[in-house]
């Protein structure tokens, strides 16, 4: 089985905490420390939040500051278009900022996030039929109905 690690950097790793733990992430304390913090989504996706210093220690690449940088955006599925909605309402609240407008394609729904370190991450609802069909036929399917 595979489990996904996403290391993001952060200048506050105690806000960090708190800000995903505020959108409904858990902190995993076997694996957080002064350095890091484990962010568990779920049992196969994490999020390791970590400070810049300790960061910059993963590689030789030169580090980009996260606010006003992009360098990945980090997709997260929800249930549902009101899922989607609730995660950003609780970011919004917990210091985070909806950087766009949200995005519906029909057969699917998405509005992005940016953390007070400035990583994004985007919250989508796909149609499970659109999963299953693909979204071109699910969307020819939904115009001939």
């Amino acid at each position: 089985m595979t489990h996904i690690f996403v290391n993001i950097q952060t200048t506050d790793l105690e806000r960090s905490k708190a800000f995903y733990t505020a959108l409904g992430a858990s902190i995993n304390p076997q694996f957080t420390d002064e350095n890091a913090a484990c962010i568990v989504w779920d049992d196969n996706v994490y999020f390791m939040a970590v400070t810049e210093a300790y960061f910059a220690t993963f590689t030789d690449k030169q580090i980009v500051p996260s606010r006003g940088q992009a360098q990945v955006l980090i997709a997260l599925s929800r249930d549902s278009r009101e899922d989607v909605d609730k995660a950003i309402a609780a970011g919004v609240a917990a210091g985070g900022v909806e950087p766009t407008a949200p995005k519906d394609y029909g057969f699917m729904y998405s509005r992005d996030l940016d953390d007070p370190d400035g990583n994004g991450v985007e919250f989508f609802f796909m149609e499970p039929q659109a999963v299953e069909q693909g979204p071109d036929a699910y969307v020819a399917e939904q115009a001939s109905a």
